[in-house]
């Protein structure tokens, strides 16, 4: 099977088995178990769905919702998305997946100042990279929170004439002030007690850009007292004069966050909107606003129900936007994709695969607790994936030149060269009734590439390879005698000598005569390739980079890439961009998507080593 087969997408499917249907076949979490439990009370049977997202009576009109749940994935477009939201994206679509159900994919797009068409493409790209998309019962389920503006705006105004909404006229410091802290309530604004009618055309005048930005903000009316500050009037709409990437310049004033997000779910006839743990103070305004706007007839009811999980806290890794932000305008990277960061365009062309991000995300689990995954787990999924479907091949990234000085004497020529073989895929990674892929052919010639470190003048104890009176194998070739070595002035061995030996060579009747306690990989001097090979390692040497205030940058790992002059077989030569193979004792390597066959240049990343490292 090729390395780099794109997996097929799996398909939002409400129609899925009914074992499937009601996950059996996962790990029970939290979340599970919620969902089951509605679904066996039939809390949301109910609802209707007419085709697009819409109010109360939009939806009314519909039919019986065909989804048994609706999820979403939410992302605001102001970067690139990463290892975090990988989860994010694999739980809810996977849950939608599992339980007959839809997952939206929508922009959060309300913050006009900080999104970008650049970012909408790439978070796109990348859902579809990890094996989801967005389309059920023949219907695209790709939303954007710009496109509710307009309700958003009038729920705005149903607030304000029920009088659970008002204009306040405060300076920032003020309203922070008056906000109160944990130990102290609250004080009301001086504007608090403004009529319906008074705090609507103001409002209205808001809209209309009569006021400079900053200058007032429309505020929920709930209690200044709560022990839950975020119910302490919170912000729902400010002043903004910015230009929207999608509705332009039509508004001057945009929604908080707070308040857009959960009418978006409404509109959206959202069942189950899963958050990280951060949004579970803001859960009771989530349900407040969702409850003041089903009482008005504005929207459906059931109304949606938040729920938190932890996020992903993973070691060696930062995920904050603004700090991965700095690594790329301050050069400390070579961009969002380079392959040590932890976006997702980044694991990408590291090489990792999006059966082995689902690998993870299913095994680290979901819970309500925080707690730290160590990085080598995201590495074991990928060397779990990788095994019985990367292709090997051999390369030598430290090379020294091994001349066999009997070549001639045996084959008759020094420029003889013959056939070896070894395959593909070992026998084990092949499935019963799989057809093997075909096998490597390379060539052996009197000049051979070697491991620097595959031959010791005078030997360590125990050490097995090349050095004067050893006789090791070439891998999938003959076993040769080593004679000894060539140093340059510096010292350094610059040539290694041996003689190989007749009638040894793999596969054939005579490859038992003689015994090797080693065989060493190899690459043939006359059909091997000059490539470029970047040893990737973690960006950070601390595992908690930018804990308890640290500067980050200060722990930047130095030795995080390494770029060495390699010689590859002919087969991973012939590598296609993105396309994983095992190199021979080495690891796991990629070919690099972006520069790989550019003018001919191949250049292969290494994804990971073949065991963890790090734990030593």
């Amino acid at each position: 099977m090729s390395s780099n087969t794109t997996p097929n997408a799996p398909k939002n499917n409400p129609a899925a088995p009914a074992s499937e249907a009601a996950g059996e076949h996962k790990v029970s979490n939290f979340l599970r178990q919620i969902i089951e439990k509605d679904l066996e009370q039939g809390t949301y049977s109910q609802r209707r769905w007419a085709g697009t997202p819409g109010d109360a009576a939009h939806h009314a009109a519909g039919q019986p919702d065909p989804a048994k749940i609706r999820t979403r994935f939410p992302p605001e477009p102001n970067g690139y998305l990463h290892v975090g939201h990988a989860k994010s994206i694999c739980l809810n679509f996977g849950l939608a997946r599992d339980y007959g159900g839809v997952c939206h994919m929508r922009f959060d797009d309300t913050n006009p100042e900080k999104e970008d068409t650049e970012y909408v493409n790439s978070i796109l790209d990348a859902v579809q990279w990890l094996g989801f998309n967005w389309e059920a019962n023949g219907q695209s389920h790709l939303f954007q929170a710009s496109d509710y503006f307009d309700f958003m705006y009038r729920a705005a105004e149903y607030l304000i004439t029920a009088g659970f909404a008002y204009v306040d006229e405060q300076t920032a410091e003020q309203m922070r002030a008056n906000r109160g802290d944990f130990g102290k309530p609250g004080v009301d604004s001086p504007f608090r007690s403004r009529t319906p009618e008074q705090n609507l055309a103001r409002f209205r005048e808001m809209r209309n850009g009569a006021h400079e930005d900053g200058s007032m903000v429309l505020r929920a009316k709930i209690d200044m007292a709560s022990p839950n500050i975020n119910l302490r009037d919170p912000a729902i709409y400010r002043i903004r004069r910015a230009t929207h990437h999608n509705t332009g310049d039509k508004w001057c004033i945009y929604p908080m966050y707070t308040f857009a997000h959960p009418i978006e779910d409404a509109l959206e006839q959202i069942t189950h909107s899963i958050c990280t743990l951060e949004f579970e103070d803001q859960r009771p305004f989530y349900d407040w606003l969702m409850e003041r706007l089903c009482e008005g007839q504005l929207l459906s009811s059931p109304p949606p129900r938040q729920y938190e999980f932890a996020r992903l806290n993973l070691t060696y890794v930062i995920t904050s936007k603004r700090k991965l932000a700095q690594l790329v305008y301050d050069h400390k990277v070579s961009g969002w994709d380079d392959p040590r960061m932890p976006t997702i365009v980044g694991l990408r062309r590291r090489g990792y695969t999006p059966e082995s991000i689902q690998l993870f995300a299913e095994r680290i689990g979901v819970t309500k607790s925080d707690s730290w995954i160590d990085y080598s787990t995201l590495e074991g999924c990928l060397r779990e994936d990788l095994e019985n479907k990367a292709h090997r091949g051999m390369a030598v990234l430290d090379p020294v030149k091994l001349v066999l000085t009997n070549w001639a004497e045996v084959f008759g020529a020094d420029g003889y060269l013959e056939d070896c073989t070894q395959p593909a895929l070992p026998h084990s990674a092949i499935a019963e009734g799989q057809t093997p892929p075909p096998d490597r052919v390379f060539k052996i010639g009197n000049h051979v590439w070697i491991e620097r470190e595959d031959f010791e003048e005078v030997p360590p104890k125990g050490y097995k390879r090349l050095f004067p009176g050893n006789v090791v194998r070439l891998k999938g070739g003959y076993v040769i005698e080593c004679t000894g070595c060539t140093r340059d002035a510096a010292g350094n061995v610059s040539e290694v000598q041996a003689k190989v030996i007749a009638g040894t060579k793999s596969g054939t009747p005579g490859a038992d005569s003689v015994k090797a306690k080693a065989a060493i990989t190899w690459v043939g001097v006359a059909d091997g390739v000059q490539a470029e090979v970047r040893l990737y390692d973690r960006l950070f040497s601390d595992p908690n980079p930018d804990a308890g205030g640290k500067d980050f940058i200060e722990a930047l790992n130095p030795n995080s890439l390494k770029v060495v002059t390699a010689y590859v077989e002919p087969s991973l030569a012939a590598a296609k961009p993105d396309q994983k193979f095992q190199f021979e004792r080495h690891g796991y390597f990629v070919a690099d998507r972006a520069d790989h066959g550019v003018g001919g240049k191949v250049v292969f990343n290494r994804v990971t080593g073949l065991k963890d490292s790090w734990g030593k």
